[in-house]
């Protein structure tokens, strides 16, 4: 049993890491694994997409500026091929998965995109030579880890003021140091190190949103794998970083939600922590976006986009729509800021602005993100007509269900509601291989082009048999001819 210093009981840390360090490409399920290569594919289809991005672009030239290649040993960004050190890489890579908050979803207590985090991993396996079963074993931790954390608040952390950012802190060193090898004292210490200095508050997502919506978890990604990187060359951190003193859930008790302290439950955290090819792995539970907006917006406007489909109603026909939806999605997407959005990052969290240009354009794809049509002043008087109304009845469901009704009321006074409760893309409504395929080439064949984007599915999707992962970076950089 593992000397814990600086507690008298068994520190969580310690479970986590002795659990990651044992577990091995053998013990996973073949359910897992296509999984994973599944969200590979849907988060590279992202990555090239989100590699068009002005934020994107920005970082790449600041890591640019910043130092030239990498001697020996460097990683790749993707699209543009620029060689640097694996932590950079994680970070740009990262950034490209998160651009267009088009990437995958959990959502219980707590929202996380766990494809935020497996840049880092990958970084980690072209710097080491490693190959395709390495990054899905460490894949598979990823999602195990940064789900699980979303799972056991009471309730969740962005419920009193702090972004998920904060727990992807966490889960990135996990996985990056099972690439590494770490053994569990030094996966501690990654997670000591990582957490110690990732704690996110909600700003990023509240309001007025900027760049940095779509840059906290890659962020947390990115210090992962350094934190990773320091712990093997023998750097340490806290042990007691999430159970011990001061850590995590003490930090969190001191605040009082509804009357009562904040807590989590530490057993759920590690109970059944999957280790065999009979085990259910959680990564089979997280859900993908058809739309490229934030996830409690996916529900209301595909219950919209049935209703003017099956009643050929037209924006000129619309004299209101009311959007009802729990609380929090309310709070997030339905505040005064999300009724004159400014950039895509506040666009793409704003229900009004989904549901007008849903309704006008008649889709709502990474097109009716570009500045020219956020800023688009006739957009207006639709929003306006966009009511978002939170229903207690929809909060007793969530998290197990999604639920939300859209009503649009016409100028006859004629009224039609439908209410969605799954959105497309959930586990109980996954995305197939050919559908994921389609959201690839919309995002990936002006990038790197359509013939390149079939070669790169067919390498993704038999990932495993890969030795080295040198055909996966030629195939996801854009080619100069």
């Amino acid at each position: 049993m593992s000397h814990n210093p600086t507690e008298s009981k068994r520190l969580l840390s310690y479970t986590i890491a002795e659990w990651a360090c044992a577990l091995k490409y053998e013990h996973l399920s073949p359910a897992a694994i296509q999984a994973a290569k599944l969200f590979w594919f849907d988060s590279i289809g992202c990555a090239l997409g989100g590699s068009q991005q002005d934020d994107a672009r920005i970082l790449l030239k600041h890591y640019r500026a910043m130092g030239g290649p990498a001697r020996g040993g460097g990683a790749t960004s993707f699209v543009s091929g620029f060689k640097t050190n694996p932590v950079d890489a994680a970070f740009l890579n990262g950034h490209m998965i998160r651009a267009m908050d088009y990437n995958d979803i959990y959502w219980k207590a707590d929202p996380c995109h766990p494809s935020d985090l497996i840049a880092a991993p990958l970084a980690l396996c072209e710097s080491e030579s490693l190959g395709g079963q390495d990054l899905i074993l460490a894949t598979i931790i990823a999602y195990e880890i940064e789900m699980r954390l979303c799972e056991v608040g009471r309730p969740g952390v962005r419920e009193y003021g702090w972004h998920h950012a904060t727990l992807s802190a966490f889960a990135a060193p996990i996985a990056a140091g099972r690439v590494l090898n770490l053994t569990p004292a030094q996966m501690v210490s990654a997670m000591g190190i990582s957490a110690s200095r990732t704690f996110c508050p909600g700003a990023v997502t509240a309001g007025k949103l900027t760049n940095m919506k779509n840059t906290v978890d890659p962020w947390a990604g990115r210090m992962g794998a350094e934190s990773a990187l320091l712990a093997r060359g023998g750097f340490s951190g806290p042990e007691h970083i999430i159970d011990g003193k001061e850590g995590l859930f003490a930090v969190f008790h001191h605040v009082q939600y509804e009357g009562k302290p904040a807590t989590f439950d530490a057993e759920a955290l590690v109970k059944d922590l999957p280790n065999s090819s009979e085990s259910h792995y959680r990564i089979l539970d997280c859900g993908m976006k058809s739309f490229p907006i934030e996830a409690l917006s996916h529900s209301p406007l595909t219950a919209m986009m049935k209703t003017i489909k099956e009643h050929n109603i037209q924006a000129s026909d619309v004299k209101e729509i009311k959007v009802e939806v729990i609380a929090r999605a309310a709070d997030i997407l339905g505040d005064p800021h999300k009724y004159r959005p400014d950039s895509k990052e506040t666009a793409d969290h704003s229900l009004p602005y989904c549901m007008a240009a849903g309704l006008v354009d008649g889709m709502v794809t990474p097109l009716q993100f570009r500045e020219k049509r956020v800023l688009d002043k006739a957009l207006i008087p639709i929003m306006d007509k966009v009511k978002v109304v939170a229903n207690q009845e929809f909060e007793a469901l969530f998290p197990k269900f999604q639920p939300s009704r859209v009503t649009i009321t016409t100028n006859s006074g004629a009224s039609h509601s439908t209410r969605v409760d799954v959105p497309k893309g959930d586990p109980r409504d996954p995305m197939t291989e050919e559908e994921i395929g389609v959201k690839f080439t919309a995002l990936g064949g002006d990038v790197i082009g359509k013939d390149q984007c079939k070669k790169l599915q067919s390498f993704i999707m038999s990932i495993e048999t890969a030795r080295n992962l040198g055909g996966l970076f030629e195939l996801t950089t854009r080619s100069l001819l």
